[in-house]
């Protein structure tokens, strides 16, 4: 290995630390031919006391869903009976050994970490993965999802990609850039050259020892004594990779004509399956002795029972310097070769790309391996072979349905990109208003991860109008979708336009009641501008809430008898959220994540977790948010779901606020306005402000606070959807010195807080008339607050406790100052405010009063890291360490390290005193 001590010294310490039981993963990447095989080839040869499992990326079975992962789970395929029975059984069907469908592909992601701690844990385990470039789209998501996740369990991961980046399959892993070797290294790679021939090779070959290899043996005799002339290497510089080729196809071409039909059949098919190459070929007269030459000029490698070209660039020349006749010919034999149950979609592809035209019966074919390919998750496969079979499709109906079902499974493996591609190519117009309103979703979904969540919901609602007439059965997805983009936006008059298309669904009904002043309100501004005249003040109009109670009852009861769609459940639970009657929506939010969770609906698992985090926030149930919300984030970034994404890091941002983790706040909310800006994502946006105003206002930062605030509510839209951050807008005003910006945030919580009459609204609302209005009514004002507010929220109360004890220092009633000082500051001490805990205390000694840090103690788990947080408090429920390693997305032995760190720091040596400690 010459010129690879950096690259061999990361590899030889992975190693040593899965022999220690640590797991470590590394992603190779560089130009074809650089030498990353090479290096994989080195670690497997250095891999004492480790098991070795393997696999390489074929080009030929891109399309074969899990294809790469079945051939890496060969030799440990046993552990499946010790996994959880979904697990196995999702594993088993993707593979082939039974006949079912798998519901969701994160419980296949799950199984797949399962199955390598559980291999691991009879012998640690070297993972090798070549040529990821190649691999089928499903394997590489499930491993790169495993290898993010394994800690303790001893096992080294090893990936090698093609290209200068790592790319998207590289994001999360540890990447390093493998490039050329220097002219040292390279020419003890050239042995028997004339000095300048060497030269003149090594120069272009620029390092690449694939290169250097191949460029010297295209080289005659006489050349290599010395007799080198311009034509052969030419002195201009060119790109590498087609020199290369053509070194390797000038090889290829000196072979005898029957070898170079055989290495054709090989290339074609690729599986390394040396009785099906010697099948086909036998039917044009081939046989195993063509294969002799190949191997004597070392192209490739024969054994018993299987055959290997030495680099996939190899592969690559032998299949483009065929004829196109030869290729065809080649794939129509593999196909024909391939005609049991099991090679079914193998034999699909081999008769696609034998294909010069549209062929109905190919077509039909690639749709039943699409259809398989669904039925086990694995999407991206299916929206490939849909696109193929559209590609051979002559029907213009046909086609389109085909590349409808392409550009659906394409968004749902995360490729929105192509699935906008895909929706490009769909014929227009659509005939059928099914297809057209299942096209309708398509558009809206590259809307929604491209474009701006308003425009989505408006081509959603375009597509309600267009197919309502035809097919009313397609109205309530349609519009409920809309409906859930357009609340992205807090566009009210968005909203309503949608919700009066069909006000007799429930759950249209209740924003058709909650925003109807938005809607009036935009038509009398139209009507104003018209008029050339200044439109009406901007006076908060009251919810209709007395009329959206009826429809939201209905929903409430229909959720309770699990009667009502996933989507239904969901926007009941934002409903009754919006609404501050957060036990319903909590309710409504844990029923949604159950139904994701019990039937493996794992793409929306993301969403509804989003939900629960914002009622337990507004609940007060800070911990439970924040580890609600970690989880949600975990599988949205798996999912690819970058709007949720978003959104998800504008909660975590609010949350880290309150505890001032500056860092972490800023990074999160920077991370989320970047997403959500430019898209026009109004709620993501306000959120994403209010954190960053929080933080500036437990700092003391007033001025900056109400700047973020005010921009945060306007970003919310309506009142009611800005209503959460309403009293902290009052209080940054007042703060700053500025109460005359206090009144409209004042008054308009006002309304809401009158419409809604809930208790821990009302709270609220009487802190912002004590800090907005005149001393003489403040204590009064105070003292209703804290008798309204709820014994679980203690930040809220705190802050009230905080502020009480504020204006009574001003007030020089020092004594009483010190009691609501000294109150507040064990509650925020107790919630992990730290900023709020630093102002308690400036405002403690204002008063005369002192605070001695030894009786307040940090929380317990406030000791811990966010991971090892999350375990705990899981494992205090009762939970097992298999169960956690479902719900956290790790392994049971990562579980169980975690549990290892982070007694010490509680102070215990068992799970039995979990509860009582975090209880404490």
């Amino acid at each position: 290995m010459q010129g690879r001590d950096e690259e061999l010294r990361r590899i030889e310490l992975m190693l040593a630390d899965a022999l220690r039981g640590e797991s470590g993963a590394l992603l190779l990447h560089g130009e074809a031919g650089i030498g990353k095989t090479a290096l994989l080839e080195h670690a497997a040869a250095h891999a004492k006391g480790l098991q070795v499992l393997r696999v390489e990326g074929i080009e030929s079975e891109m399309e074969l869903g899990f294809s790469g992962l079945h051939q890496l789970f060969l030799p440990v395929l046993e552990v499946l009976d010790r996994l959880p029975a979904p697990q196995a059984q999702a594993l088993r069907s993707v593979f082939g050994l039974v006949d079912a469908p798998v519901q969701d592909r994160l419980t296949v992601a799950l199984a797949a970490l399962s199955v390598l701690a559980e291999a691991a844990a009879d012998t640690p385990l070297l993972c090798l993965v070549d040529d990821v470039q190649w691999l089928d789209q499903p394997s590489v998501d499930v491993l790169a999802f495993a290898a993010r996740r394994l800690r303790a369990e001893g096992v080294a991961m090893l990936f090698a990609a093609r290209g200068d980046s790592p790319g998207s399959t590289g994001r999360a892993l540890p990447s390093l850039h493998v490039t050329g070797i220097d002219r040292a290294a390279a020419a003890a790679l050239l042995p028997g050259l004339a000095p300048h021939v060497a030269e003149q090779i090594i120069d272009q070959a620029q390092g690449n020892p694939l290169a250097l290899r191949e460029l010297s043996a295209a080289l005659t005799p006489a050349q290599r004594s010395g007799q080198l002339g311009p034509l052969v290497l030419p002195e201009v510089s060119s790109a590498l990779p087609s020199r290369l080729q053509e070194s390797l196809a000038e090889r290829i071409r000196r072979l005898p004509e029957a070898t170079r039909r055989i290495l054709a059949v090989a290339a074609a098919d690729d599986t390394g399956d040396l009785a099906a190459v010697l099948a086909a070929a036998a039917r044009s007269g081939g046989s195993v002795d063509d294969l002799a030459p190949a191997e004597r000029a070392g192209l490739l490698a024969v054994s018993g029972t299987g055959l290997r070209f030495r680099h996939p660039l190899v592969r690559l020349a032998a299949y483009r310097s065929a004829p196109l006749a030869e290729r065809i010919a080649a794939h129509l034999a593999l196909a024909q070769t391939l005609d049991g149950v099991g090679h079914a979609h193998r034999r699909a592809w081999h008769l696609a790309a034998a294909a010069t035209g549209p062929d109905e019966r190919v077509a039909a074919e690639l749709e039943q391996v699409a259809e398989w390919a669904d039925s086990r998750q694995a999407m991206a496969s299916a929206s490939a072979a849909y696109e193929r079979a559209a590609q051979l499709t002559a029907d213009p109906a046909l086609r389109a349905r085909r590349l409808i079902g392409a550009a659906q499974r394409a968004s749902e493996a995360g490729q929105d990109e192509r699935c906008g591609a895909l929706a490009d190519q769909v014929p227009q117009p659509l005939q059928d208003p099914g297809m057209a309103a299942d096209f309708a979703r398509v558009r809206a979904v590259v809307e929604l991860g491209f474009g701006s969540p308003a425009r989505a919901a408006r081509l959603l609602a375009e597509g309600a109008d267009a197919t309502a007439a035809q097919r009313p059965d397609k109205l309530p997805v349609l519009l409920t979708d809309a409906l859930h983009a357009a609340f992205a936006t807090g566009d009210a008059a968005l909203i309503t336009g949608i919700a009066a298309r069909a006000p007799g669904l429930p759950v249209l009904a209740v924003p058709a009641h909650l925003f109807a002043e938005a809607e009036d309100t935009r038509h009398e501004n139209e009507d104003a501008a018209a008029a050339d005249v200044p439109a009406a003040p901007d006076v908060p109009a009251a919810p209709d809430v007395r009329g959206a109670r009826r429809p939201l009852a209905e929903l409430v009861a229909a959720c309770d008898r699990d009667e009502v769609s996933l989507m239904d459940r969901l926007m009941t639970g934002h409903y009754c959220h919006l609404l501050a009657d957060h036990a319903t929506a909590h309710r409504a939010a844990s029923a949604a994540v159950a139904h994701c969770r019990d039937r493996g609906v794992g793409g929306w698992l993301p969403t509804t977790l989003h939900l629960l985090a914002q009622v337990e926030l507004a609940l007060g149930r800070r911990d439970d948010a924040w580890a609600h919300a970690t989880e949600a984030l975990r599988l949205a970034d798996y999912y690819d779901l970058d709007h949720r994404v978003a959104h998800l890091r504008a909660l975590l941002a609010v949350l880290s606020a309150a505890r001032g983790e500056e860092d972490r706040t800023r990074e999160l909310a920077d991370l989320a306005l970047e997403y959500t800006r430019p898209r026009g994502v109004g709620r993501g946006t306000s959120d994403a402000l209010w954190a960053l105003g929080l933080l500036d206002l437990g700092s003391g930062q007033t001025q900056r606070a109400l700047e973020r605030l005010e921009t945060a509510r306007d970003e919310a839209g309506h009142p009611l959807m800005a209503r959460h951050l309403l009293p902290d807008l009052v209080e940054a005003a007042v703060r700053a010195g500025r109460p005359e910006r206090a009144k409209a945030p004042a008054d308009a919580f006002a309304v809401c807080a009158d419409a809604l009459r809930q208790p821990a609204v009302g709270a609220l609302l009487l802190r912002c008339r004590a800090l907005a209005g005149p001393d003489s009514r403040a204590e009064e004002h105070y003292l209703a607050a804290l008798d309204l507010h709820s014994a679980d929220d203690s930040f809220e109360r705190a802050r009230t406790e905080l502020l009480f004890g504020e204006w009574l220092r001003r007030q020089r009633r020092k004594l009483d100052a010190r009691e609501r000082l000294r109150a507040a500051l064990e509650r925020f001490d107790r919630v992990g405010a730290r900023p709020w805990v630093r102002r308690a205390q400036t405002e403690l000694r204002a008063a005369g009063g002192h605070h001695d840090p030894a009786l307040a103690a940090d929380s317990p788990i406030a000791r811990l890291s966010p991971q090892e947080r999350e375990v705990v408090r899981l494992a205090a429920t009762g939970a097992t360490n298999r169960e956690i390693a479902t719900q956290l997305l790790l392994s049971p032995r990562t579980v169980g390290h975690h549990l290892y760190r982070a007694f010490p720091k509680l102070g215990i040596s068992s799970r039995t005193q979990l509860a009582n400690v975090l209880s404490g």
